[in-house]
């Protein structure tokens, strides 16, 4: 069974940071995950992805602002969010799968309960 738990959604204004946090437990090691995100009566769009050899891709509409990165040790997923902008608000899900390399959300098996983020302007 995979649980992915995901936090650190929040209020901001824009032009401010989030940093995003997914705990992948046992699984991480052997799979690629993802950040997704949900607009109201949209369907859910990648964000950036990470496998565990390193290789990232990131949406090109956060591209310079967005960082996904990895803690390795406590096997957990960050994404870290600058100069935010309103139209960054949304519902933010961690995902993970056995190995692909991916924004489509169709290549994701395993989700998180999802993170609201609110950006102000």
């Amino acid at each position: 069974q995979v649980e992915l738990v995901d936090s650190g959604g929040g209020s901001v204004q824009g032009g401010g940071s989030l940093r995003l946090s997914c705990d992948a437990g046992r699984t991480y090691s052997h799979a690629c995950m993802g950040w997704f995100r949900q607009f109201p009566g949209k369907e859910r769009e990648g964000v950036a992805a990470m496998c565990s050899v390193g290789r990232t891709t990131y949406a090109d509409s956060v591209k310079g602002r967005f960082t996904i990165s990895r803690d390795s040790a406590k096997n957990s997923l960050f994404l870290q969010m600058n100069s935010l902008k309103p139209e960054d608000t949304a519902m933010y899900y961690c995902a993970a799968n056995g190995g692909l390399l991916s924004l489509d959300r169709v290549a994701y098996a395993y989700w998180g309960q999802g993170t609201q983020v609110t950006v102000s302007s």
